[in-house]
């Protein structure tokens, strides 16, 4: 356990590239990761990815494939969605930092209002509660009047929304481009180094 850990939570929206390219970032970037991941997120792994995760016996490669090869040991510490026990429901677990990528509609909800319903709603309500960076990257289009205001509480509590929504002043030239964008505005927002696109303004 280190202030450097970071927590990677992906939950039931569309976007699941978006999470598993984080993922991959992050431990490039050296970083440890405490992965949680909810069924309805395995169900989109599947559907978006063709990537089957067995949330009861997970295994690293059916996640990342080939990208696992680069990776340290322990540097992944994955836990069920389930587990109340994990040490990331807890606030005296320092992390750097926690995102929910990609972010649905209903756990903006339940964080928005207190539910720890599972172990990603209780994580998230510990780095409210810790003053640690909270990243809710949603992807959801429209939003509706009660979507609004879960977002809009979640960013009175603490969290930085970051929609899944790429510029396009990079002039992206592939989807690859477009998903390293966000991800790389995420990073931006845990204080991890990248070079994932050129920045406005840069020579």
């Amino acid at each position: 356990m280190a202030a450097t850990d970071l927590v990677l939570a992906m939950t039931g929206a569309s976007g699941a590239p978006y999470g598993v390219r984080l993922l991959e970032v992050l431990l490039r970037a050296g970083r440890t990761v405490h992965l949680t991941i909810s069924p309805s997120a395995a169900e989109v792994l599947e559907k978006e990815l063709d990537r089957r995760v067995n949330l009861l016996r997970f295994n690293l490669p059916d996640l990342l494939g080939e990208q696992v090869a680069d990776i340290g040991p322990g540097q992944v510490q994955y836990h069920d969605h389930r587990d109340f026990g994990a040490g990331i429901a807890s606030g005296s677990f320092l992390t750097a930092g926690m995102v929910v990528c990609p972010c649905s509609m209903a756990t903006v909800a339940a964080i928005a209002h207190g539910l720890s319903q599972n172990l990603i709603h209780r994580a998230a309500d510990v780095h409210l509660k810790e003053g640690r960076r909270l990243v809710l990257v949603p992807r959801e289009t429209p939003l509706n009047l009660v979507q609004l205001r879960n977002l809009a509480l979640c960013v009175e509590a603490g969290a930085v929304v970051l929609p899944a929504m790429p510029g396009f002043y990079t002039r992206p030239q592939t989807l690859q481009d477009a998903v390293d964008f966000i991800v790389g505005r995420i990073c931006d927002q845990l204080g991890v180094e990248h070079q994932l696109f050129r920045r406005w303004g840069a020579d």
